[in-house]
């Protein structure tokens, strides 16, 4: 299909999806679909872990070394159709306005490569659905952030770099936060995630006991696990975007060029003075060797 970029047409196809027409619907889909197939293979295999040898990958490039007569891996077709419901449902593309120019191609990307979407997907496929209650979202607008971030155990300092907050201010917050699941009696609310199994969901009985290879179950050794979460600690003294870089550059090994599009797609700046469209490979690498520093010095603490 090729892709009609007058923003007017492009609004106008995406009204007619959001209001239920079938053709327009299958447009937008088509015009998401890259966009989905690509993430959908970066942030699957960023989590496949043992899945790799236990299930056959469904995914459009297939990682693993599963069994030939192994199960189909059920997480790559259903991380797809998340993706599709929450890029392509009718309050996403109602938001569409073509501004600058962009193209609902433009859009659609934009969203799925922002920080929110990777949460959102990440809250999805280790069911952290827990909804943030009313009277936290009541004080002020980065409450939920800041609620979501503390059931995360971010420290402070992280907190209030990626709110854009003060640290008193950030402290103010996480103590009110406390102060009124306190009164209500939900401290239990800041409890972290649990990673569940796809195959256990719905489940019970002998069926569900079928897949428990879905979660690990050896014991580690007592240093492994020490040495784990020294790194985490470590990891979380970096803000947002120092882990976004080291992620994509040196844990998925993506081009310098693929993070500069992601950072400029995000409007996100990594050198005080220069915007993000006007930030170039050199900086980004040096930005890079910046994280890395201070992540050695976390790790040497």
């Amino acid at each position: 299909m090729t892709e009609d970029r007058d923003p007017k047409q492009q609004i106008e196809l995406a009204r007619r999806a959001a209001q239920g027409n079938r053709r327009a619907q299958q447009s937008v889909n088509e015009i998401a679909h890259p966009v989905i197939e690509f993430q959908t293979g970066r942030f699957c295999q960023r989590f496949c872990r043992e899945n790799r040898y236990l299930y056959r990958c469904s995914l459009g490039k297939p990682v693993g070394g599963a069994a030939a007569d192994a199960a189909l891996c059920e997480w790559g077709n259903a991380s797809y159709g998340w993706m599709l419901d929450d890029l392509c449902k009718p309050e996403r593309l109602q938001k569409y306005e073509g501004r600058n120019r962009a193209s609902l191609f433009d859009y659609i990307y934009s969203i799925a490569n922002s920080l929110p979407f990777y949460e959102r997907w990440k809250d999805w496929r280790f069911g952290r659905r827990q909804q943030v209650p009313t009277y936290i979202r009541e004080l002020g607008d980065q409450a939920a952030a800041v609620f979501y971030a503390m059931r995360a155990n971010q420290p402070i300092e992280q907190i209030a770099q990626s709110t854009a907050l003060t640290r008193d201010e950030a402290e103010a917050l996480v103590s009110e936060i406390v102060l009124q699941l306190t009164r209500r009696h939900k401290l239990y609310l800041l409890d972290p995630p649990r990673e569940v199994s796809l195959s256990l969901v719905g489940g019970g009985g002998d069926e569900a006991s079928m897949h428990q290879r879905d979660l690990p179950v050896d014991d580690e050794e007592i240093g492994a696990q020490e040495q784990r979460e020294h790194l985490r600690r470590a990891w979380s003294r970096l803000d947002a975007v120092e882990q976004f870089v080291l992620e994509a550059m040196i844990i998925e090994e993506q081009d310098a060029d693929d993070v500069l599009q992601a950072l400029r797609a995000l409007d996100v700046s990594i050198k005080p003075g220069v915007e993000a469209e006007q930030t170039n490979r050199q900086q980004l690498y040096y930005f890079k060797r910046k994280a890395l520093s201070r992540l050695g010095l976390a790790l040497n603490d």
